[in-house]
């Protein structure tokens, strides 16, 4: 039988990467791609650029705080700044179905260019296509993005070191969970809300005060903070330890994920960013991006360490270990 490409292929987990490696890697080499950052660094007459792009397919495309509009614009703005970059410019491209209402289109340019303003950058270009009733649902739009380096430090999902703390900079799963919610028209009491916002401006002061201090900044969006935390293990061929009491799940979302089997590791974020950083800066770290409001519950979750190079383990509160490996699917399909 033919082999054909399923919802995993999108979902953020092995299936994934392994698309993405095997087809995409094998045929577009190059040594810009082949780290598979989520941006590419480019040199342009010895000036250093992050160039990213990102599509946005979320169902619904409204949710509690937020639509698929201010999604697309903080998702690019993040790709950037988690390669030390100040986000410039972005393009926005959108796959229109007819019969989308206008008004609805309207709210979400609107988000887009509130987003926009929040990040500090500015929407120079873009396309817009519309295709039948059925070909699509209701809207899918693109970013890219480009940004700066205004340093010369090299932030790499490959650069992690064997004691370096990883710093978490909120709470766990809120933006999958929430989409959630609302694809399965779950009636769960809780106060569930979308993450998404721009991390850029957190990053740049972390940068200004400790920069050589921070090797690995990765927003753990589709597959969460297990999937993530299994990618850099793997790019930096380094173990991971992380400390379960550590880690900050809001009690709505773990008792959501607690009814529906699913683990709050595994769901994703898009306010979010994981850090590692030299020991001896992570606890200022920590304090400078508590100074925001978007990081105020920021904390170090764990180290990288020189056992078991490229494996993800988890020390529970009982005082056991276990395994954290990367699914081959996603449980949440088109969460972003």
């Amino acid at each position: 039988m033919q082999k054909k490409i399923l919802l995993d292929h999108g979902s953020g987990g092995k299936a994934s990467h392994e698309l993405t490696r095997e087809l995409f890697r094998e045929e577009f080499k190059n040594e810009i791609l082949d780290p598979l950052e989520d941006s590419a660094l480019l040199t342009i007459k010895r000036n250093r650029f992050a160039f990213s792009t990102d599509s946005f397919v979320v169902d619904p495309i409204f949710f509690p705080g937020g639509n698929i509009g201010d999604l697309a614009v903080n998702g690019t703005v993040n790709d950037l700044a988690m390669r030390g970059a100040k986000p410039l410019y972005l393009s926005a491209g959108m796959i229109l179905e007819e019969g989308l209402l206008f008004d609805d289109l309207k709210t979400i340019v609107q988000s887009m260019k509130t987003a926009a303003d929040a990040a500090g950058v500015e929407i120079v270009t873009g396309d817009t296509k519309v295709v039948p009733v059925g070909k699509a649902d209701r809207i899918f739009i693109n970013t890219t993005g480009i940004g700066v380096m205004e340093h010369d430090m090299d932030i790499s999902g490959c650069n992690a070191k064997p004691g370096d703390h990883i710093i978490m900079s909120g709470s766990i799963a809120d933006h999958g969970i929430t989409i959630l919610c609302q694809q399965e028209g779950l009636n769960i009491t809780g106060a569930f809300q979308t993450d998404s916002a721009p991390m850029n401006h957190i990053v740049s002061q972390m940068i200004r005060e400790h920069g050589n201090s921070i090797h690995v900044l990765r927003d753990p969006t589709r597959g969460g903070v297990a999937t993530t935390l299994n990618e850099l293990a793997a790019s930096s061929q380094v173990g991971i330890r992380i400390r379960e009491k550590d880690l900050f799940i809001r009690e709505e979302v773990k008792g959501a994920c607690e009814l529906l089997g699913l683990d709050p590791l595994y769901l994703a974020n898009e306010g979010k960013f994981l850090a590692f950083v030299s020991s001896e800066a992570s606890s200022d770290i920590v304090e400078i991006i508590r100074r925001f409001p978007k990081g105020k519950d920021a904390r170090i979750i764990g180290q990288a360490t020189e056992d078991h190079p490229g494996r993800v383990v988890l020390e529970t509160t009982l005082g056991t270990s276990r395994i954290v490996d990367m699914l081959h699917g996603m449980p949440l399909p088109r969460i972003c």
